[in-house]
């Protein structure tokens, strides 16, 4: 008869269900099995002792129970039937008969019910004598848990059986929770010592209940690889990448593609080890990768030096295998993140390798930006993402053509505020460089650097020009003009907060508007609602000259006492505060004197001069500071207090960055860092300026254009010469209030120029105007030269969707039902122009300049279109998760709105 072996935890298991039974008072129990016995022979079981006696024939019985000594209890092992042992015999044994050994009895008792799920039983269905033995062998003091219904189901007891063995709670037995343990090495140990028979059934259950992750993490901890798991998790998106787009330089992108195949398949080759020589599957590799990255996100809050310890393990894993060059496919780890901070530095070499920088190379390095910003760690290392977005502005910028000459002053002034301040904004990023694509950016500022020269010079020839001509402003807005051309009417309807920002320039603006504006309690106001307005600084652009001339109302030179005097004389009742009288002690941000006059609505106008960016000029780092309310904290401070008024904001002059290495001191008989007196005669990168706006110098000085120019000691910024960067003044207005609070003012357009967000095909790269095209924007102040949004959007180019949208009858029906809400046709065609133009996307920003659509007013006009276009409830238009890009299902406007195929 042959039987297959009984495991010891078995018989213990039936042992202990004898003992159980009261009503016995026999000591030797004879149990149907194999007669071996390879442990301990004596059993403890509680405060009994049982010998294991293997007994082959009846002689071996009458031995053991002639042996058995004391309290002893025997416990036979015996394939020898009833009739082979006989009466003489039988007395002696539990219930006089030798009893089987049913794997499957004892589960019911461990359970305590006779109802058994027919699956556990049947190999078919993943059950078998594994299961049985295993519940034996490996049942807690306290018991297996009792279903939750009548019936012992094959899932409850696997489920108990695997939390048991692993040490996972049973709600933990998912994809997730196995990765979690996998980091418990102890836990993976002596999981993995189990035997072979159990570890394949306890996988096969998870690879039901767990999903594919579940069968590389069991391969993974059945190779002694367990604790790896999470590591060979974040390898797989090196070696079963999404897209080939992070994978090779962009250069020879062609070659790369077709060596892919090749990298991967070596690659999931040497991993193959780790699984147990086993090849995952696909689904099995991104199940894993998918369970890996997941970890990775909940535990960076948790335990982010574990996630350090994974990420560092995962690379030397990398190593090992030779794979580090596939690891720019991954998303998470961090030399894929420098990997492709390289490949992006080699798509913007390429874009300027020739002369002429090409849209399809700036195309290429876009695409390479994208896939930096799909990494982790874009949004933790966001100043080296954010020089990168910077850099393909800069490139999108020297694919336009070079414009034409300016051919007044203010258009070269309005060029400085309207384009080339987001230049100086851009390329002082990529100035300050980045530690993995130096020579990238070196080549690139260079290219922007010498285009920026030329209209440098451009300018100062102009400047010139203008002062000794004494040529009257016109259009053109000075300083000493700002007070009654700019202040003076608003005050008329409101009073004003002027906040003078010494030393900002229109680059440092554009970054203080987008922060003052940010959540949507300030708009921006711009003449006419239109671009915005440059001031030009007085002559030289120094503070002493400049400020003075603003706060005079003519061109003056003073410190702040003449600055006090003047603004005194002009405005009696106003409030005029310098840096030292904004401070106030413990407690407190600002002055009491300074809020109260703020607050007051009596004192009509209340001036503040704000040092910060002048400061860092000298003894800062003003080239890599983002300027904002956080870092210029007395404009926020001095807003809160000012929702009642008007808020101009304005400086006295701009700056230049030091150049280090690459600057140029010229001698020079002062020590004045970018001017000098007349004589000696202006030189290469210098122009020579007199005229009655000319304040130093007895009316006549040469001033610096070439921005690496100095003649004093080195600082970190310097101001006072001929660049625009210098002389055009930004100016800013705000109100808490409504738009149309102050007349010939109207909330601005979305600012910045259209290669600052995206690129758009056949976007008007010159300002339409009323009076024509211009290679340079040249508005009035006041007058409305600018087109109006509806003419704005009418200038935009119909596809031919378009048009049959906005003659259908289904739409015809959804402005009928949506008259409160309703958007002008023309308005709808630019703004679906817009996301057309980007392939079904595009953002609010881009959305609002292609329509005309002033910059506070364009999410409430998006949320117009897409009830106009929601037919039935359906989704034609969507906005992403970061609440700024705009989608367009094309295929299901089409089809709600019976356009035929798109």
């Amino acid at each position: 008869m042959s039987r297959e072996p009984v495991r010891p935890a078995v018989i213990r298991r039936k042992v202990e269900s004898w003992l159980g039974e009261k009503e016995d008072t026999r000591r030797v129990i004879a149990l149907r099995a194999i007669p071996q016995w390879p442990g301990d022979p004596v059993l403890r079981i509680g405060e009994t002792t049982a010998r294991v006696v293997p007994c082959p024939t009846p002689l071996a019985v009458r031995a053991a129970l002639h042996d058995r000594s004391g309290d002893e209890r025997l416990v036979l092992l015996t394939e020898l039937s009833d009739s082979e042992l006989g009466d003489g015999l039988l007395a002696h044994l539990s219930r006089a008969q030798v009893r089987s050994v049913d794997r499957w009895d004892l589960v019911r008792q461990m359970f305590e019910t006779n109802n058994l799920d027919p699956s556990i039983v049947d190999s078919r269905y993943g059950g078998g004598s594994w299961i049985a033995d295993a519940l034996a062998q490996y049942a807690p003091e306290s018991g297996w848990p009792a279903p939750p219904g009548v019936i012992v189901t094959r899932d409850h007891v696997l489920r108990c059986l695997t939390a048991q063995l692993s040490g996972l709670a049973p709600d933990q037995l998912d994809a997730g929770g196995l990765l979690d343990w996998s980091s418990d090495a102890a836990k993976v140990l002596r999981f993995s010592k189990l035997p072979g028979d159990l570890l394949e059934g306890i996988a096969s259950y998870l690879t039901d209940i767990a999903g594919p992750a579940a069968v590389p993490i069991m391969a993974a901890v059945r190779a002694g690889y367990g604790s790896d798991a999470i590591p060979l998790g974040l390898l797989a998106a090196a070696a079963w990448p999404t897209s080939t787009a992070s994978i090779g330089p962009a250069a020879g992108r062609a070659a790369a593609v077709a060596d892919v195949g090749t990298v991967v398949a070596v690659t999931r080759a040497r991993l193959e080890p780790f699984f147990g020589g086993n090849r995952l599957t696909d689904a099995q590799a991104n199940a894993l990768r998918a369970t890996a990255e997941a970890w990775v996100v909940r535990a960076s809050d948790t335990d982010p030096h574990a996630v350090a310890r994974m990420f560092h393990r995962a690379e030397k894993l990398a190593v090992d295998i030779d794979a580090v060059a596939t690891l720019g496919a991954s998303d998470l780890l961090p030399t894929g993140f420098a990997m492709r901070m390289r490949d992006f530095g080699i798509a913007v070499q390429a874009a300027l390798s020739s002369k002429t920088v090409t849209v399809d190379k700036v195309a290429a390095a876009q695409t390479k930006l994208d896939v930096v910003e799909g990494h982790r760690t874009a949004t933790e290392d966001h100043h080296r993402v954010e020089t990168a977005r910077m850099a393909v502005r800069l490139l999108r910028w020297l694919a336009l053509p070079e414009s034409a000459a300016p051919r007044t002053l203010l258009e070269a002034l309005q060029r400085q505020i309207l384009v080339d301040g987001w230049v100086d904004r851009a390329r002082l990023d990529v100035f300050a460089g980045d530690v993995d694509i130096a020579e990238a950016y070196k080549e690139l500022y260079r290219r922007v650097d010498a285009r920026r020269a030329r209209h440098d010079e451009q300018f100062a020839v102009l400047l010139a020009a203008d002062t000794a001509a004494e040529a009257q402003p016109g259009a053109m807005l000075r300083v000493e003009d700002v007070l009654d051309r700019v202040v003076a009417p608003i005050l008329r309807r409101k009073p004003v907060l002027l906040i003078v920002l010494d030393g900002m320039s229109v680059a440092a603006a554009t970054e203080l508007a987008e922060s003052v504006t940010r959540t949507g309690t300030w708009l921006e106001l711009t003449p006419g609602g239109g671009p915005r307005a440059g001031v030009l600084a007085a002559l030289p652009t120094i503070t002493e000259v400049s400020r003075c001339s603003l706060l005079s109302g003519r061109i003056a030179v003073g410190q702040a006492d003449a600055e006090r005097a003047a603004f005194a004389g002009r405005y009696p009742d106003g409030m005029l505060v310098h840096k030292g009288g904004q401070r106030s002690g413990a407690g407190s941000v600002l002055d009491a004197a300074v809020t109260d006059a703020v607050a007051d609505d009596r004192v009509r106008l209340v001036a503040a001069v704000v040092n910060t960016i002048d400061d860092a000029l000298d003894r800062s780092t003003p080239g890599i500071t983002v300027w904002s309310t956080d870092t210029v904290a007395a404009v926020r401070d001095l807003m809160t207090y000012a929702r009642n008024r008007v808020v101009v904001m304005i400086s006295d002059h701009g700056h230049v960055i030091d150049r280090g290495p690459d600057a140029k001191v010229v001698a020079s008989p002062s020590s004045e860092n970018r001017w000098r007196p007349a004589q000696p005669p202006a030189g290469d990168g210098e122009v020579a300026v007199h005229g009655s706006r000319v304040g130093k110098g007895g009316g006549a000085v040469v001033l610096p254009w070439r921005e690496e120019l100095r003649y004093g000691p080195r600082k970190e910024g310097y101001h006072g010469g001929a660049a625009p960067a210098e002389a055009v003044i930004p100016l800013l207005v705000f109100t808490a209030g409504d738009d149309k609070d102050v007349p010939g003012w109207a909330g601005a357009p979305v600012a910045g120029p259209d290669w600052w967000r995206e690129a758009l095909p056949d976007t008007p790269l010159v300002l339409e105007t009323k009076t024509g095209k211009r290679s340079t924007p040249e508005p009035s102040l006041f007058d409305d030269v600018d087109a109006s949004p509806a003419e704005a959007a009418q200038q935009v180019a119909r596809p031919a969707m378009i048009e049959a949208l906005l003659v259908s009858d289904v739409y015809a029906q959804r402005k009928k039902g949506n008259p409160r809400g309703l958007l002008p046709d023309d308005r709808v065609a630019a703004l679906l122009a817009a996301l057309l133009a980007g392939g079904g996307r595009a953002t609010m920003d881009t959305m609002a300049a292609h329509a005309g659509v002033p910059a506070h007013r364009i999410t409430g006009t998006v949320t117009a279109l897409r009830k106009l276009l929601q037919v039935e409830g359906y989704p034609v238009l969507d906005i992403d998760a970061d609440g700024q890009t705009v989608k367009l299902d094309t295929a299901l406007l089409c089809e709600q709105f019976q356009l035929g195929q798109p």
